[in-house]
């Protein structure tokens, strides 16, 4: 196919968007963004000291995948755990905002919300200090998650399990998860944090960066050959249909499951890079919704690859519009 047909392509996938449904299930959390500048350090200690001019409340994690999905025009759905304290407040707030079904959201009242606060100063990150719980939801909790997964399984193409490895993306909650997913015939995307992915086993896709990868196989990435083997053990492991390996300033590699197994590489699309957070994210919502939207893995990969090279050319946890996505295309 030409570069101009797979355009046209790719830009009737984008304006099938807004027909597609993703759930997104994982660990939701808040970024507290505290933006400032440094002119002095301080007298007490060898720190700079940071004069603070504004601060910023936003999507993050799971959620971050979620606003990722939402503000290319997709219909989007979530499901997680938060506390009831005031993050969880901003978080719900937030949902109620962009009109997001807030009933897959499971409120423990022993658990904080996740809240991630970055201090950042002339466009760089100072410090981050996190607020957090990693214990394992109850089973409660689980069965809430996965009750409101069934009830939506009919209005989405794609789900989401976006693991921060915070408690919430366990092996029970993947084995439910992927029963449901099967039996509606849904794409199941994995974005992973743990380092045994046999915890995913069976997903369609799964969306590790490189040392998640390496970790993950037990193995360095020292050359092409040795990438070409790792894809493979991981996808004849555990069962994916692909893995799609995020590696920075090199660009993405999709591996398909087969005999042989296929290898499709992607070049980095960014032209200057501020800031990787949340560039995970922004991959795994794009290919999600692209799935959903009747692409193929190539296609949806390409789109994601897009996506991230305008999202890492911006600072602090953000997405990517429809339009801007449409702009580069």
């Amino acid at each position: 196919m030409s570069r101009k047909a797979s355009g046209y392509k790719e830009l009737g996938i984008i304006a099938n968007f807004e027909n597609s449904g993703v759930l997104v299930v994982g660990d939701v959390m808040v970024d507290h963004f505290i933006w400032g500048r440094v002119s002095r350090i301080s007298p007490e200690a060898p720190v700079p000291v940071v004069d603070i001019q504004k601060d910023s409340m936003m999507l993050g994690g799971c959620a971050n995948v979620l606003n990722t999905i939402y503000t290319m025009g997709g219909r989007v759905y979530v499901a997680g755990a938060i506390g009831a304290d005031d993050a969880g407040r901003e978080l719900l707030k937030q949902l109620k905002e962009r009109n997001i079904d807030k009933s897959g959201i499971v409120i423990e009242k022993e658990r904080p919300t996740t809240l991630k606060t970055r201090v950042v100063a002339h466009g760089q990150q100072v410090v981050r200090f996190d607020k957090e719980s990693r214990r394992v939801i109850p089973e409660k909790s689980l069965e809430k998650i996965l009750r409101y997964v069934r009830s939506v399984r009919n209005r989405v193409g794609a789900i989401v399990v976006s693991d921060y490895n915070k408690g919430v993306v366990t092996r029970e909650l993947m084995e439910g998860i992927r029963s449901i997913a099967s039996d509606a015939g849904i794409f199941l995307c994995v974005d992973p944090k743990q380092s045994d992915f046999s915890v995913y086993t069976g997903a369609d896709i799964i969306t590790p960066n490189h040392y998640e990868a390496q970790r993950a196989a037990g193995m360095e990435i020292g050359n092409g050959e040795d990438l070409l083997t790792l894809g493979e053990t991981l996808l004849k492991r555990h069962g994916f249909r692909a893995l799609l390996v995020t590696r920075g300033e090199e660009g993405m590699s999709l591996f398909e499951n087969g005999s042989p197994v296929t290898y499709t590489h992607f070049p980095a699309r960014a032209k200057e890079v501020y800031d990787v957070t949340g560039a995970g994210d922004t991959v795994v919502g794009v290919l999600a919704l692209a799935l959903a939207a009747r692409a193929n893995l190539k296609e949806a990969t390409s789109l994601a690859n897009h996506a991230a090279g305008i999202v890492v050319g911006k600072v602090g946890t953000s997405t990517v519009s429809r339009e801007e996505l449409l702009s580069v295309l």
